[in-house]
């Protein structure tokens, strides 16, 4: 298993009471196809250095998790699929 570390900006459309189930929704995909989580950091909300889709501003979240190499693939897949995250990052830890 490789780690993994996933930043992403979720849409400020999403309501701060639903963000916990957006977060868990991301979660169960990493675990449905052979990931585990190891640490969710809430950053906030935050402007934008830049409009994305015309927002202007977005709840940072980053994530941590250990993944199969090959299944990075379809995390990304469906990311961008999805409407509640504005943009992800998704890097591979040498630790």
């Amino acid at each position: 298993m490789q780690r993994y570390e996933l930043a992403v900006i979720i849409n400020p459309d999403v309501s701060e009471e639903n963000i916990p189930s957006v977060l868990d929704k991301m979660n169960q995909f990493i675990s449905q196809i052979g990931g585990a989580t190891i640490k969710v950091d809430r950053l906030g909300r935050k402007k934008l250095a830049y409009p994305i889709k015309q927002y202007r501003e977005g709840e940072y979240v980053v994530t941590q998790f250990e993944l199969e190499p090959d299944k990075a693939g379809e995390l990304k897949a469906s990311l961008r699929l999805s409407d509640e995250f504005l943009r992800h990052l998704l890097i591979r830890l040498n630790a």
